[in-house]
């Protein structure tokens, strides 16, 4: 059994370089094999769904900083991040402060929180690391992560660009491959990812939409 607590490479890691959770080294593989974030951000915007306790975030903004350069004309780019649970503030050493982030501590699936957020695009990435509490029980722990992810897969049919991208986590089973029928459906490339940095013995995996198609005329 896979001892869930116990610190390993990746935990001491994070711990190392100030991030408040493993799941950092997750996203950033995914960044860098499927080139999710542009040498220049101007203008950018990003939406982080499940963010707490806010590794993900963290990463993005620090990113950010690295390789924006401000100048006349030239627009920061700007990330929102929405959970449940606030965001950890032992590493951020401000960035969660600064004016080109937004958190809002709530429901992403509730109407109002979701009209907030989609206010604040269209966004060229949408990431969801959102987890369900698990119960221990395979089928039901899947089937609640398929509706967070079909929540994620809706805030790309409304409020990500033309040519965005999505990244999103689910647990293996059920029907998520009826899940990545529709990625491909509303992408140029869909696909499935298990990051290094995933836990021995863990069901979780991420689905990836590469390239928003253009929305149909109505």
């Amino acid at each position: 059994m896979t001892d869930y607590g116990k610190s390993d490479f990746w935990a001491l890691r994070a711990q190392k370089e100030h991030y408040p959770a493993r799941s950092v080294y997750k996203l950033k593989e995914m960044a860098e094999k499927f080139a999710l974030l542009p040498a220049d951000p101007a203008g950018f915007r990003v939406l982080d769904l499940g963010a707490a306790p806010g590794s993900w975030s963290l990463f993005l903004l620090r990113e950010f900083h690295r390789r924006f350069r401000p100048g006349p004309g030239r627009v920061p780019p700007f990330l929102a991040a929405a959970d449940l649970a606030p965001l950890s503030r032992r590493y951020d050493g401000g960035l969660f402060e600064g004016e080109g982030f937004f958190f809002l501590q709530g429901d992403f699936t509730r109407p109002e929180n979701r009209e907030t957020l989609a206010g604040r695009g269209p966004y060229h990435l949408i990431l969801s690391d959102a987890a369900p509490a698990t119960t221990g029980n395979r089928a039901v722990d899947t089937e609640r992560s398929l509706v967070l992810a079909e929540e994620a897969l809706a805030y790309a049919e409304s409020a990500l660009a033309p040519g965005g991208s999505l990244v999103m986590k689910v647990f293996q089973g059920g029907d998520t491959a009826g899940l990545l029928r529709q990625i491909r459906a509303l992408f140029a490339t869909g696909k499935a990812c298990k990051p290094q940095a995933c836990r021995t013995g863990s069901f979780e995996t991420y689905y990836l939409g590469l390239g928003r198609r253009l929305r149909e005329n109505n």
